[in-house]
């Protein structure tokens, strides 16, 4: 009897061993713009399997602006998406489209502005009355006005020169204009132009104002919530792996992140990343959690959301936020 028992659970564990392991989800994560450093905790969060252990097996593709991606996940072209909460505030107040925040990358924004230290430029009261590169539907110049008014200086007076991205640092470096709006994690390869120009840069964060408000976000739709709500579990245990890995691990995480995109160098992801990382790991994330939000803040970024971009500001924003599947 005792034979038969130990020959049957041999049986059961071979038989069980040779079962097909369970099939991986294949999902596709859409960015928010260019894999520049910026997104390092991703790709070599692919690489290292963080969302693979979690049963899912997940492609990247580069995205061409929030608005753009949270457009293309509303309209089902992938499940998950990289984007400004803001963006995904004004789809669903305007077009009710069908998006949700579901985690909060950024705890505040990177919106600055950069000045070359050579100007002598070292505060925003000095920006009044100055030139300023701007491209057109820039956020920076949507939340400029509330930042002007907490330093006290008139947003009419500045002068907005108009002009491709492209040549916003390049405008600044050769002194057309005294300030370019980069967000702050650009600062590291943009300061290497202008340093082969014998300039240096110097940023100056819209946070240090006071205007602290929530940026990057990871978003699905309201179907992929109703349809499948394990998928969205587990895509936020590996989000939440990929990113406290790459801070843990930096310059691994660019070494993975240039092998998947030759085109970026390694020094200028480990500088892009550096700044990132303190956008998701500190002080704020420490009292909230990772990828949680405040209720004061997130009220206060509705606030110069709706303000910026002619929204009702009674509109209730908590319909276009779930953060319910949070490891």
């Amino acid at each position: 009897m005792v034979i038969r028992t130990i020959a049957g659970l041999v049986f059961a564990l071979l038989s069980f061993a040779n079962l097909p392991a369970r099939a991986q989800d294949r999902v596709l994560l859409l960015l928010d713009w260019i894999p520049t450093g910026e997104h390092a905790a991703y790709f070599s969060g692919v690489a290292r399997g963080a969302w693979r252990e979690n049963g899912i097996e997940l492609s990247l593709a580069r995205g061409y602006g929030s608005g753009d991606t949270v457009a293309k996940v509303a309209a089902g072209v992938a499940p998950f998406g990289v984007a400004d909460i803001s963006a995904v505030l004004a789809a669903r107040a305007r077009q009710n489209a069908p998006v949700r925040s579901i985690m909060q990358v950024y705890s505040h924004s990177p919106h600055s502005m950069f000045v070359l230290r050579s100007s002598g430029i070292t505060s925003f009261q000095q920006l009044d009355g100055k030139r300023i590169a701007i491209t057109p539907g820039n956020s920076h110049r949507l939340y400029f006005p509330e930042v002007a008014r907490r330093v006290g200086i008139n947003p009419e007076r500045i002068q907005w020169v108009n002009t491709d991205a492209s040549a916003m640092a390049a405008l600044m470096i050769t002194k057309r204009v005294e300030a370019a709006p980069f967000f702050a994690i650009h600062h590291y390869y943009q300061n290497k132009a202008a340093r082969r120009a014998g300039e240096e840069i110097v940023v100056l964060p819209f946070v240090e104002t006071g205007f602290a408000i929530y940026a990057t976000t990871l978003m699905t739709t309201d179907e992929v919530i109703q349809r499948n709500p394990d998928l969205v579990r587990r895509f936020l245990r590996g989000a939440a792996s990929a990113m406290t890995w790459a801070n843990e691990n930096q310059e691994q995480a660019c070494r993975l992140h240039v092998q998947r995109n030759p085109e970026v160098e390694l020094d200028d992801c480990q500088g892009s990343l550096r700044s990132t990382m303190s956008y998701v790991f500190n002080d704020h994330q420490r009292q909230t959690g990772l990828g949680r939000q405040a209720p004061d803040r997130m009220n206060f970024t509705w606030q110069q959301v709706a303000s910026s971009l002619e929204l009702a500001p009674g509109w209730n924003y908590s319909q276009a936020i779930d953060l319910s599947f949070l490891p």
